[in-house]
């Protein structure tokens, strides 16, 4: 009966321990974080949180082409200004497009190396897939890494059927957590929590672009998230 009265814990409250696959707070290098005190105020709001490792995963696309020396040289540089407990790593997230295909045949690529997998975080536009998009999984497979879908709940045109075909291919999925609360509409919402019951999410994220993101972590948070994070802190130790 008392469990009837049992709320669930928010999603904030649910981060001990936690792997952020996917920020934007590597600062003044894309649409994310701008200046690197913000970036160091995010970092302590994750400490407060109990997170314990944050992938920072800047935009590489045509509009955004960041060169992976050009990265490295600022994720040096916020190594070298955080003094937090926080463990970061370094890849990036690759818009599907002609830039892409170049620097996957360079094999000039910033990857997220995890769990003995080389696995490479990519993303296609909100509206329309890329020209091929099972072709250029393949490629990305044939080059021995792990291709990790950026948060599919959030791709307007990819419907059940695409994500079952994906998962089936090997695709990794990423959620972001803001999905969950709300933050892209109830539409995202619901696929957000349709994946997850599903199963077909392999990792989170924050997807984290400023501290606004964290406003819709204040919703509660599904079972299924708490096995997901679960699981990933069980692979990280």
């Amino acid at each position: 009966m008392f469990g009837l009265f049992h709320k669930k814990k928010p999603i904030s409250e649910c981060l001990t321990g936690f792997t952020d696959h996917h920020s934007h707070i590597l600062p003044g290098v894309d649409d994310g974080v701008k200046k690197m005190e913000t970036s160091l105020t995010v970092l302590a709001y994750y400490e407060s949180l109990g997170i314990s490792d944050v992938w920072c995963t800047p935009h590489v696309m045509e509009d955004v082409p960041n060169t992976t020396e050009e990265l490295k040289a600022r994720f040096t540089e916020l190594k070298a200004a955080y003094e937090g407990s926080i463990v970061l790593h370094l890849a990036a997230e690759y818009m599907m497009d002609a830039l892409f295909e170049e620097r996957l045949e360079k094999d000039d690529l910033l990857l997220m190396e995890e769990d003995d997998r080389k696995q490479l975080l990519v993303e296609t536009s909100y509206f329309t897939p890329p020209m091929d998009m099972n072709g250029i999984i393949r490629q990305i497979k044939s080059k021995g890494y792990f291709p990790v879908l950026a948060h599919p709940e959030r791709y307007v045109y990819m419907e059940d059927p695409k994500y079952d075909e994906l998962k089936k291919m090997g695709v990794r999925f990423q959620m972001n957590l803001s999905s969950l609360g709300g933050a892209y509409g109830p539409h995202v919402a619901k696929k957000a929590q349709y994946l997850l019951r599903k199963g077909y999410y392999d990792m989170a994220g924050s997807d984290l672009h400023s501290m606004r993101n964290t406003e819709f972590w204040a919703a509660p948070a599904p079972k299924e998230l708490i096995q997901l994070i679960s699981k990933q802190q069980s692979l990280s130790k």
